[in-house]
């Protein structure tokens, strides 16, 4: 007796199919066909997969659908044809629009923008409470001025004229969700105020140990991460993603020379980068307007690197971190021909050529860091009576030395000393340095008693 065979459906989530729609408004910075191949790569990386994508010519976008009402058509005819369950526009969509869109596309097609695909990115690669608290503020953030569509179809079905028919089931229902996203956003609020606090209290305790604090920032897969842990020798998360790093990291840098450095890891950036995640990440960019010195790092081998560079910039402008100290480090030179690099250098003759990949002129950045880190921190010669021992270990300790000797009255020392540490060392300046740094630290009264008035 023969057995019939069945096929066995597979289990396995099938992705999503999608379908890209961008308005070019001549803007040459971003070319419309650069900005979709990049809303790819992030549809990609939320797990969905690009089937089509449309486009148009238009100076201002359509108030009822964004784009034009003979595109949209197209657009709906597109997504019955290839089988379409997630339309992703590349610009911010209004509450209205995505309602009338998702109207004239039916259900169950999803329509999105740009700025809830990344919100869904981040919500997928935040692992640590703060990255799961400030993706969750931003979601609701962008959730609130939603909610009314989402409740069209009870308003819709309310019952006859008359009183009462002028509050919808569906009106009071969104009263209410707005009244939890109002309360879930302020909790939200209060847990990063705490988070934030204790990320301050780490912050000023390197401030005050007189740390050099580096910061990695630039566009979102540049590679910052993969510089951190060649520089630093650090295991931090490496992924060829988008968007792979979200939570802040810092790790000890040791140099051959100078203080006590850290480096910091940050939340990667993009074109269009939302208002409310910039708002919401606050904490998490603050470790960048504290830097002392910026590593802009940039895809050397991306097309788009001049592009990117010009987007982290009005980020760092965003977040008033535009006038700290910045190197532009061009970073994946492993991928990139001779005379290119050689024509970069011509353009950039300050900045930075490694490959964290290979370690190629990481050694050149350590010594720009270096360099950066002793131009900050004064050169003072010190002579410290043996009675005052302890500040010798305080020189070791927290600043750099650059040269010591043990003389008759006491240790003479060279010191690279950062300035908060400087006022304990004043009183011990010897020559010029006595007359330079001899008022570090003191009152008006006690100047005004050293001049002898």
């Amino acid at each position: 007796m023969a057995y019939r065979q069945f096929e066995v459906e597979s289990t396995e989530e099938q992705p999503e199919r999608a379908v890209l729609v961008g308005v070019d408004r001549g803007d040459l910075d971003w070319p419309l066909e650069e900005s979709l191949a990049e809303l790819e790569r992030l549809v990609n990386t939320a797990g969905a997969e690009v089937v089509g994508s449309i486009s148009q010519r238009m100076e201002t976008p359509n108030p009822r659908t964004f784009i034009g009402p003979g595109k949209a058509d197209e657009l709906a005819a597109l997504v019955q044809r290839l089988d379409v369950n997630l339309v992703v526009f590349d610009d911010e969509l209004t509450p209205s629009q995505q309602s009338n869109l998702e109207k004239l596309l039916g259900k169950p097609v999803k329509v999105i923008d740009r700025t809830a695909l990344i919100l869904d990115i981040f919500a997928l690669h935040a692992t640590t409470k703060e990255g799961r608290l400030q993706v969750r503020l931003a979601q609701n953030q962008y959730l609130y001025p939603r909610l009314r569509g989402m409740w069209s179809h009870l308003a819709s079905n309310r019952m006859g004229g008359g009183v009462g028919s002028r509050f919808g089931e569906g009106e009071s229902q969104l009263e209410v969700d707005r009244r939890l996203v109002r309360k879930r956003i302020s909790r939200i609020r209060n847990e990063l105020k705490d988070v934030a606090q204790s990320r301050a209290t780490q912050r000023k305790s390197r401030k005050d140990g007189s740390i050099f604090r580096i910061a990695l920032a630039g566009y979102t897969n540049a590679g910052k991460s993969s510089l951190m842990n060649r520089l630093t020798g650090a295991q931090v998360l490496a992924y060829d993603k988008l968007f792979a790093t979200l939570d802040s990291t810092t790790r000890r840098l040791e140099l051959d020379a100078g203080p006590c450095v850290t480096l910091t890891d940050t939340v990667g950036f993009i074109q269009k980068l939302p208002t409310s995640l910039v708002e919401s990440f606050h904490s998490t960019l603050e470790e960048i307007r504290e830097a002392d010195l910026i590593l802009l790092v940039v895809d050397t081998s991306s097309p788009q690197r001049d592009q990117q560079v010009k987007a982290v910039r009005e980020v760092l402008g965003q977040i008033e971190a535009a006038k700290i100290e910045t190197v532009l480090v061009y970073n994946k030179i492993d991928l990139c021909g001779e005379g290119e690099l050689a024509h970069l250098a011509q353009l950039e003759p300050e900045a930075a050529f490694v490959s964290a990949v290979t370690g190629e002129g990481s050694q050149e950045l350590l010594e720009r860091i270096t360099q950066a880190v002793l131009a900050r921190d004064p050169l003072v010669e010190v002579l410290i009576p043996y009675a005052q021992g302890r500040f010798v270990q305080m020189a070791h300790e927290r600043a750099h030395v650059e040269h010591e000797e043990y003389r008759e009255d006491g240790t003479f020392m060279r010191l690279r000393i950062p300035a908060p540490v400087l006022p304990s060392f004043a009183p011990f300046a010897t020559g010029k340095d006595a007359l330079a740094y001899a008022h570090v630290g003191k009152s008006d009264e006690e100047l005004d008693e050293m001049a002898g008035i």
